[in-house]
């Protein structure tokens, strides 16, 4: 099973990007499943219902999210109804939506399973522990388990890996928006990359405006964020998954670039 990962897609320009590359991502790698991060796609903060349904009419099977999927309160009834837009599972109990859906391919089953980390961000449920019972229950349908690990350390993203390695088929990282070059397949037959990257505009700090993330570091107070226009990119993972076990086989980084 051949798996396609596509790092944080922020605001138009990502959304751009997905639309122009992603018949030749498919035509290339031939993926069964394709998952993307779209917690950013509508300007840069947030998701809206009509977005998520264009990537799904793109081909995207599931759409994962972090921290930011609460930002437009109109996807909220979108959230109760629509388990292929997963929200981390480690929020705590009451909160709208799934944490994890298990699809259909033409190479079997897989579970996409979404957890945010701790460490810099929000006190949640301990993903170490949600994750591995999470897992424990989706491998009682499939044996192939793809995580998005919405994190800001690196040592929690590289720590949960180790923990879930043998479990998970897959650990990638998203949330900082720079792709990572650690790529591997760890002992137990996880893959695993820190993070996969961002989907928007390059010449930008993690898809803003650069100007105006450097007033706010200089300012030390509230500045609006704007999305640039100007080149783009496109970061993404491959991940090839024998379904008969859960084990990766192999993990490749893609980085396109464009210009809009």
């Amino acid at each position: 099973m051949k798996v396609l990962f596509i790092g944080d897609i922020v605001g138009e320009p990502g959304r751009k990007m997905v639309k122009a590359h992603i018949s030749a991502l498919t035509a290339q790698y031939r993926p069964d499943l394709i998952i993307a991060n779209g917690e950013n796609a509508a300007g840069g903060f947030g998701i809206t219902s009509d977005i998520a349904e264009e990537f799904f009419s793109l081909g995207i099977h599931v759409l994962t999210s972090g921290n930011h999927v609460w930002d437009k309160k109109e996807i909220e009834p979108y959230l109760t109804k629509h388990d292929r837009l997963i929200r981390p599972a480690n929020y705590p109990d009451g909160n709208l939506g799934f944490g994890s859906v298990v699809i259909s391919t033409a190479a079997g089953k897989a579970a996409v399973l979404n957890l945010e980390g701790r460490v810099f961000m929000s006190n949640l449920e301990d993903p170490f522990r949600v994750g591995m019972r999470e897992i424990e229950r989706l491998k009682k349908e499939t044996q192939v388990v793809i995580i998005d690990f919405h994190a800001e350390a690196t040592s929690e993203k590289i720590a949960l890996a180790w923990y879930l390695d043998g479990m998970a088929s897959a650990v990638i990282g998203t949330h900082t928006h720079v792709q990572t070059a650690d790529e591997r397949i760890l002992p137990g037959g996880t893959a695993f990359l820190t993070d996969a990257g961002m989907t928007g505009p390059t010449d930008s700090v993690i898809g803003v405006k650069k100007e105006e993330a450097i007033a706010r570091f200089l300012s030390q107070s509230p500045h609006k964020f704007s999305i640039p226009k100007g080149p783009t990119h496109l970061d993404a993972v491959v991940i090839e998954v024998d379904a008969s076990d859960g084990k990766a086989k192999s993990i490749e980084r893609i980085k396109l670039k464009s210009q809009f």
